[in-house]
């Protein structure tokens, strides 16, 4: 699968062993804003610096989400549960998101994206606590 995902980018360099980076085709870029790997197992992770979903970049080269993993013998793709670590570092993350929101929210008013924001680092904390189970 890899080889089809670079062949529907633009401006692909290698960047090591299974990581590239291209322009991302879900917004108007000038530089390669897009992170490629490709993990021992066959997975495809796809990283826009710019903030494009994975859903929007795999929509802009006519790829499903589902390519992104490989197959098992039936054919269909192979998803593996994430790990503790993996679901730890997210919820890191969106914890100091709405860790520096709340303190923006101290200060002042809310910006509607801030807003919004706080709503996704919510909503994902709360998928990682159902994931982790």
């Amino acid at each position: 699968m890899i080889e089809a995902l670079l062949s529907r980018v633009s401006n692909v360099r290698a960047t090591g062993q299974g990581k590239w980076a291209a322009r991302c085709p879900a917004h108007d870029d000038k530089s390669p804003s897009l992170a490629i790997k490709e993990t021992p197992d066959g997975t495809v992770l796809l990283h826009c610096f710019a903030g494009c979903s994975v859903h929007e970049i795999t929509s802009a080269v006519g790829i499903e989400l589902s390519d992104l993993f490989p197959k098992t013998e039936s054919g269909k793709p192979q998803r593996k549960p994430w790990s503790a670590a993996d679901v730890l570092r997210a919820v890191q993350h969106e914890a100091l998101t709405i860790g520096v929101i709340a303190g923006t929210m101290r200060k002042g008013s809310l910006s509607s994206e801030d807003d919004e924001r706080l709503g996704l680092a919510i909503s994902r904390v709360l998928s990682a606590a159902q994931v982790a189970v």
